[in-house]
């Protein structure tokens, strides 16, 4: 039987130039013209022709992928439902029923009574090839549901609402646009849904044709939406707006951000018309959030320092600021929130994280919660309530399944109340973790958290699968995976680079791997990798690497730098055609990205050292390693075409005979497939591959 050759896209003449550079992309005809609508004969004959390529060449591996998804299907409760937890009158938990892809939502009265069934995400994604639940809010009084669903991928969500208490189905959309609710639905949001404290209507964002977030609309219940009021419109396309409300639900927070800079207004929740109260205005590289206690604001922020620090100010007064907390050089302050009687600080001491548990009157020492590890991610659960006197948290290391605690305000006591339950069986006394520091070659000591089966030998004989992300401040924590296991039972070690350009160390850690310090993240990465060879936990070329979107972009830097240490690379949705999309403000994101990855139309030198990493740019004729790349058709962050293009040219120009595969999901976006499971089978494919191109046996 012949085996199936790879496609080969066709090159078309295409240039531009710029700052006194000519780009040459011969592959740009890719992007269909009319996007977001992908209807181009050429494109989709392309984009399917990969599509049956990819299927042809992992069908002899499809039992092995069968296998995965098994394993990973037994380790899931499938019966699945979260600790109840109390919400005025109500307590409110989700669960899954067995062979249940999605969610139920569910409440029972506090003072007893039957269940009752809020939202039935099963009946609502019933027949559709993608389903995902956004926001859902339920009015001040608990009569009321509103909630945004979408059905392609595409991140444009339509919002609808739904009676409670037995004054509709639960199941069922409110149905008459003529009835009690006016229309019953509003469609291209995106974002939470909040309601007014009489339960009068939301307020919610709204995207434009560009997808960007820069209204914030009103809607009155029983009115048509076509009415809806405008409060905010956002002139500066780098800013998008959102909606939240303090804890106390007294105020409703409109925030414009970018992302380096805020700024918040709140409304009375009682009256969205009713002048704003501007907290402090919009400057350069000021980011800053906010909540209430009584008549002070607490603001927590980084306007002296990157660790950040609390302020408070009369609501009266926003802009007299007086410092509570003062920033410090080893706890990053990552969040504040309100309760009736203290305030809880999160944070991050040298990379691991903290709760401490603050009085309003300052003279009491802050109280730290202890956890038992030594490496491990935890942080406030659920809490809806003002007046709470029971904590609920959450926590998990590498080894360490998820557990939910309650902890107890009055006396410090933690209570277990779940464990996450692995219906077929796990020993965390097979599996081992620790913590280790990386010396990176300008000096910087890079944290990577590892877990590895108990008996494994650093004699450099065994695969390694590493992870990472390096972008947007966004932290990887040491968790747990059920999916990871099926790795570590067949002798890898699985490893997480904290890398510059996450927070994982502060917000200067992801300052140092952003703009003109962007390269600082490829090189940690390269580092890491190549210090774990040489301590014996690995070897080149037996080492699997895996990144999404952001991540996928360090996965193109890297093995366009050093193909030779890669067995097998992962590039979820990546983000591999930064110059282009850089260059094109039409796109949805790229205005807001400029503060990032630096303005390539303005600024030169943000121009060349872009086009210096960008991954689809610096492909060369050189030998790569096995590479399994993913993209979304609906995507509306990481377009088709960026994944499309980046195999294209990988295919024409690389000297191996490495496999190169690309799965372009036709009905889903940026997070791949909708449901459970169907993740589930996307992680065993992906585990699959890595394991056939290391000769790991299944």
């Amino acid at each position: 039987m012949t085996e199936m050759k790879p496609p080969v896209a066709a090159t078309r003449p295409h240039r531009f130039t710029m700052h006194g550079h000519t780009i040459e992309d011969p592959y740009a005809w890719l992007r269909d013209p009319d996007y977001p609508d992908v209807t181009d004969k050429d494109v989709l004959a392309y984009l399917n022709e990969e599509n049956a390529y990819f299927e042809a060449r992992m069908a002899a591996h499809q039992p092995l992928v069968d296998r995965l998804y098994e394993e990973m299907k037994a380790r899931i409760k499938e019966d699945e439902s979260s600790v109840p937890q109390k919400d005025g009158d109500h307590l409110y938990w989700t669960a899954y029923e067995t062979g249940g892809q999605y969610r139920k939502w569910w409440r029972r009265p506090v003072a007893g009574g039957s269940d009752e069934l809020l939202l039935d995400e099963p009946a609502l994604a019933e027949g559709k090839e993608y389903f995902r639940l956004g926001a859902l809010s339920i009015s001040e009084d608990g009569t009321l549901l509103a909630y945004s669903t979408d059905d392609d991928g595409s991140e444009r969500y339509t919002i609808r609402f739904k009676s409670l208490n037995g004054a509709a189905d639960a199941t069922e959309e409110i149905a008459s646009a003529a009835g009690k609710w006016g229309d019953t639905s509003i469609e291209g949001t995106i974002g939470n849904i909040v309601f007014t404290s009489d339960g009068s209507g939301i307020l919610y964002g709204l995207t434009d044709d560009q997808w960007r977030t820069r209204t914030i609309k009103f809607h009155r219940l029983g009115t048509a939406s076509t009415d809806d009021v405008t409060l905010y419109y956002e002139e500066d396309p780098v800013f998008s707006v959102g909606v939240s409300q303090t804890s106390d639900r007294k105020w409703i927070a409109l925030v414009a951000s970018s992302h380096d800079t805020s700024e918040i207004r709140l409304y009375p929740a009682d009256d969205p018309f009713a002048e704003p109260i501007l907290i402090a205005p919009r400057r350069d590289g000021r980011e800053y959030d906010v909540d209430t206690h009584g008549d002070t604001l607490f603001i927590h922020t980084n306007d002296t320092d990157p660790m950040w620090r609390l302020v408070t100010a009369p609501i009266a007064s926003p802009g007299e600021w007086t410092e509570r907390i003062a920033p410090s050089p080893h706890f990053y302050m990552t969040g504040v929130e309100c309760f009736r009687d203290f305030f809880i600080v999160e944070g991050r001491e040298d990379g691991l994280d903290q709760i401490e548990l603050h009085s309003y009157d300052a003279a009491t020492p802050p109280r730290r919660i202890a956890f038992p590890e030594a490496s491990y991610a935890a942080g406030l659960g659920d809490n809806p309530e003002y007046d709470q006197t029971v904590l609920r948290l959450g926590y998990e290391s590498m080894v360490t399944p998820g557990t939910v605690y309650d902890y107890d305000v009055a006396t410090g006591e933690l209570t277990t109340l779940k464990v996450q339950e692995i219906p077929c069986g796990y020993d965390a006394t097979r599996y081992a973790t620790q913590r280790l520091t990386i010396t990176a070659r300008d000096g910087t000591e890079v944290p990577v958290s590892i877990v590895y089966p108990h008996d494994f030998p650093r004699d450099g004989s065994r695969p390694l699968f590493l992870y990472s992300y390096g972008a947007y401040g966004h932290a990887i924590p040491p968790g747990f995976s059920t999916g990871r296991l099926s790795l570590l039972d067949r002798g890898f070690a699985y490893a997480i680079a904290h890398i510059r350009g996450g927070d994982d160390l502060g917000q200067q850690w992801y300052h140092d791997g952003k703009l003109e310090k962007r390269t600082n993240t490829f090189n940690d990465f390269v580092d890491v990798a190549k210090a774990l060879v040489e301590q014996g936990w690995t070897s080149a070329g037996r080492i699997a690497i895996a990144g999404r979107s952001a991540g996928g972009e360090l996965m193109g830097a890297v093995v366009n730098s050093d193909p030779q240490l890669w067995g097998a690379v992962i590039a979820d949705v990546p983000f591999v055609d930064v110059l282009n999309t850089m260059l094109d403000e039409t796109l949805p994101l790229t205005p807001g990205e400029w503060p990032e990855w630096g303005n390539p139309i303005e600024d030169p030198k943000a121009f060349d050292l872009i086009r210096s990493y960008s991954p689809y740019d610096n492909v060369k004729a050189q030998n790569y390693p096995p590479l399994f790349i993913s993209g979304g058709l609906n995507d509306p962050r990481v377009t088709y075409w960026e994944p499309a293009k980046w195999a294209a040219r990988l295919r024409a120009t690389k000297t191996d005979d490495n496999i190169l595969l690309l799965k372009t999901n036709m009905g889903a976006g940026h997070g791949g497939k909708s449901g459970r499971f169907e993740s589930l089978r996307e992680g065993a494919e992906e585990h699959a591959f890595v394991l056939w191109q290391l000769g790991v046996e299944g």
